[in-house]
């Protein structure tokens, strides 16, 4: 009976954490505009080495809905986690990330966000899509230019499903680069509110391809298409922010949600319709999100 009982609650919890990529990505696709989806920014790297598997853990853990990673590729034609193209800042070697193979960024150790190196090592994309299959969606970063290697570590590990992609070409260069994968990935285009091609970009993309949700980027805190954007899309596209810094989103970043989150994020979610947040603090953000019943 006890054996059956502890089945049981492992069917259990397998099912619930198998389902949260389903849930997200219909969320996605169906333009939910009923809640906020949280994003972590390079994982949790306030309390591990960003980019690490144990940063990716513990966004699973703090109930961040996607995970954005970076995507490298090493000497030997690997695919690793790193953000810069040297190596310098974030482990505790020296160089070009395409200088290193593999097997010799395994013996560095990752430093933490203080440059304190930690027991972490650089993982593999296969590494990072195995921890999270199943739990968690990623945003995969400077990988645009690599898909096609990256796409056939998806194929092996049944994550295809679990994949957003961004970036900031125009609707013709993305359909013809990328075009073979629209149906596969999420695909959500970056804009610059503050360039004067902006609105004509998002009117293409919508003519176009109808994507689920537009990553809409302003530094000037007086432009006024934000707002005239978040009439304009609610229930045709959902609208991604980051917060990670004040030329992002007009001054309303996680440093001033420390100090005031409802002036921030609040701002973000009420005025300007964000329905996706990436952001450096989740646990945070989640926080909050859950105090005006958005998560």
């Amino acid at each position: 009976m006890k054996n059956y009982l502890i089945l049981v609650l492992f069917l259990l919890q397998f099912q619930i954490s198998f389902g949260q990529v389903d849930k997200v990505r219909r969320a996605l696709i169906e333009r939910d505009e009923s809640t906020v989806l949280v994003v972590s920014h390079r994982g949790e790297w306030r309390q591990a080495p960003e980019n690490s598997l144990k940063a990716i853990e513990l966004a699973i853990e703090a109930g961040a809905d996607i995970v954005e990673i970076d995507v490298a590729k090493t000497k030997d034609g690997h695919l690793v986690l790193m953000h810069d193209k040297t190596i310098n800042r974030t482990t505790t070697g020296k160089g070009n990330i395409v200088d290193w193979t593999l097997d010799s960024l395994k013996t560095l150790k990752l430093k933490n966000g203080a440059g304190t190196p930690t027991h972490h090592r650089i993982p593999t994309l296969e590494e990072a899509l195995l921890l999270a299959k199943g739990r968690v969606m990623l945003n995969l970063d400077k990988a645009y230019n690599i898909f096609d290697e990256i796409y056939t570590l998806l194929a092996k590990t049944n994550t295809i499903d679990h994949i957003v992609m961004k970036g900031g070409k125009n609707v013709a260069s993305v359909k013809q680069d990328f075009g073979k994968y629209l149906d596969k990935v999420i695909y959500m285009p970056i804009v610059n509110l503050d360039k004067p091609n902006a609105k004509k970009m998002i009117d293409d993309f919508n003519k176009e391809l109808n994507p689920v949700a537009f990553e809409l980027v302003y530094a000037d805190s007086t432009n006024t298409l934000p707002r005239q954007l978040a009439k304009e899309l609610r229930r045709k596209n959902l609208l991604w922010y980051n917060t990670l810094q004040s030329k992002l989103t007009g001054g309303h970043d996680d440093d001033k949600a420390v100090e005031n989150p409802g002036a921030s994020y609040g701002y973000l979610v009420n005025i300007l319709h964000a329905r996706i947040i990436q952001t450096d603090r989740s646990p945070y953000l989640i926080k909050y999100l859950k105090s005006i019943n958005k998560k």
